[in-house]
């Protein structure tokens, strides 16, 4: 089995970019989804991040208010380091039971969709990276504009990750997601085809 780290800026598209390997039918394992799990109610995380943040990181009904966790996790660097250091163990843990899962199910292709992926250096546990390469201005506009993103915000949440410069420096390939849908779906099929054509089955 191959494994693929898809990652890229926040703001960049890379969802967009994993629901498409999903349409092909490689397995997709998606840290977000992993890091929104290990941080529910009842999870040894959660109690953690509330000791390290504070309770007002707390909605009414004890789940947690991710936008008040990033607003203090991203607020520096030591900040931002004290969260990655609660929730990446167990973001990690759960990942390789399910790249376990998919050998077992005999997958030939895992994709790792994962937004740190250069900045923890796990891009070199990986067969292909996939980086998904968009301005940093355009990927304020699209968080402002999409997700309702504050624009400072924004900046500090792509300010926290590693220089674009280093992304894709770790990247095998690379697909441009400056345009539009039509156009990411076109160069992101070509990615795809071209990783298939250098992975023969065994």
């Amino acid at each position: 089995m191959k494994l693929i780290g898809l990652t890229g800026g926040i703001g960049s598209g890379k969802s967009t970019v994993a629901s498409l390997c999903c349409e092909r039918g490689w397995r997709v394992v998606d840290a977000d989804g992993i890091a929104r799990d290990v941080v529910k109610p009842g999870k040894p995380a959660l109690s953690e991040l509330v000791a390290a943040f504070g309770e007002e990181i707390l909605l009414a009904d004890g789940s947690l208010n991710r936008k008040e966790l990033a607003r203090r996790a991203f607020a520096d660097k030591e900040h931002t380091e004290l969260l990655n250091s609660i929730t990446h163990p167990r973001i990690q843990e759960e990942t390789q039971r399910q790249f376990a899962t998919a050998r077992g199910d005999g997958c030939d292709f895992a994709v790792y969709d994962m937004p740190l992926l250069v900045d923890n250096g796990l891009d070199k546990d990986m067969d292909y990276v996939i980086v998904v390469d968009v301005d940093p201005e355009e990927r304020v506009r699209r968080l402002v504009a999409f997700r309702g993103i504050e624009e400072e915000d924004a900046r500090r949440r792509i300010a926290a990750q590693v220089p674009d410069e280093v992304r894709l420096a770790a990247a095998t390939h690379v697909i441009d997601n400056n345009g539009t849908l039509d156009q990411l779906r076109v160069r992101t099929t070509e990615v795809l085809d071209r990783i298939e054509a250098e992975s023969p089955k065994v």
